[in-house]
């Protein structure tokens, strides 16, 4: 905790999955938080946990440099997390250059204001295991090459190799994660596998799955990864690691079909079968990493496994909807949603 205190931190991505745990994470360390927030979404776990009356807020977007530029002076930061990006493959099929334009110009935006910067000590950009695109040798290692193909994936292999770019020619104090799929409470996003297959058996409906079901993949807790970032944060200087990309997993792979099935299992409705649509496309089909370096270099290792992060994601949804629930049928006219679709 002493770490932290009276830090002065910019988390840009602060309402989002990740970054709401994360915010909460170091305001309870006592850290000075700055939330770059984009758009006000009243059923984030940012506003749940209540977050936007204990830390400062600025609304604007990272595509704007001389807004950051701005932030970092005026409440001299010392350490950035930069999670702000779009994050949904299948959006960023459909809008390449919305995508794009955030996760690689608002990197680049990122990084120069952070090197004109003279409180900045570290910054830490989150990238994703889609940086390395399709390989056939598994799991990927940080040594692996970025092959990213498609839209949301290219974004991510050109942001790290920014981030890297910028530590080589310039020494900025950076490091780059790569992590598997988070899951666990506070995911308002229904499209992703783990709160849509939740939310469908709250229904009393049948999980739909997008894909064929075998596609594999890592899924990290998200408290794992909270803890993830803040240890790499915490010891940038200190080994020390400037320039480097650090993987994070729990390293057990799973497949799209026994990932819905075990929720089915945990939850007591393995009557309701997945119902396989195999619509979808631009995806990878195995994808699974190594954390080998983390857990020599940091010491880091997950907390979880990946039923007990199943078990407290339940119940977080179970007391989320709690309020929307008459008789035991979820009212979905409350929430002004319908079911969609699992993604994966």
């Amino acid at each position: 905790m002493e770490v932290w205190q009276d830090k002065n931190v910019l988390v840009t991505g602060c309402t989002g999955f990740l970054g709401s745990w994360l915010t909460q994470a170091l305001v309870e360390r006592q850290a000075n938080v700055v939330g770059l927030i984009r758009d006000n979404v009243p059923r984030a776990n940012f506003c749940r946990l209540g977050l936007g009356d204990r830390i400062a807020t600025v609304r604007g977007e990272v595509e704007n440099y001389f807004l950051l530029e701005r932030i970092l002076n005026e409440y001299e930061i010392d350490t950035v997390f930069h999670l702000a990006a779009q994050t949904i493959v299948t959006i960023a099929n459909r809008n390449p250059i919305s995508t794009f334009d955030t996760n690689i110009r608002g990197t680049w935006n990122i990084l120069e204001a952070c090197r004109r910067s003279p409180t900045v000590e570290r910054i830490i950009v989150a990238s994703s295991d889609k940086a390395y695109g399709e390989h056939e040798i598994l799991p990927y290692t940080e040594e692996a090459a970025l092959r990213g193909a498609h839209p949301y994936d290219v974004s991510k292999s050109c942001a790290d190799l920014l981030a890297t770019s910028y530590h080589r020619t310039y020494g900025l104090p950076v490091c780059v994660t790569r992590c598997g799929n988070f899951y666990g409470g506070g995911d308002v996003n229904f499209n992703r596998i783990v709160p849509g297959t939740i939310r469908m058996v709250l229904l009393n409906e049948r999980p739909v799955i997008r894909s064929d079901g075998s596609l594999i993949r890592d899924y990290i807790y998200i408290l794992d990864a909270v803890e993830a970032y803040l240890l790499l944060a915490e010891r940038m200087e200190k080994l020390p690691i400037y320039g480097e990309v650090f993987n994070f997993s729990n390293e057990i792979q799973l497949t799209v079909l026994e990932l819905t099935n075990e929720i089915l299992r945990l939850m007591g409705r393995e009557d309701l079968r997945p119902l396989v649509k195999n619509e979808a496309r631009n995806e990878i089909k195995h994808q699974y990493l190594s954390a080998e370096k983390a857990r020599k270099v940091l010491g880091w290792e997950p907390r979880y496994s990946p039923e007990q992060g199943l078990i407290e994601t339940i119940a977080w949804y179970r007391e989320f909807f709690n309020d929307k629930w008459t008789g035991g049928q979820y009212d979905r006219r409350r929430t002004g949603n319908t079911p969609q679709a699992v993604p994966r």
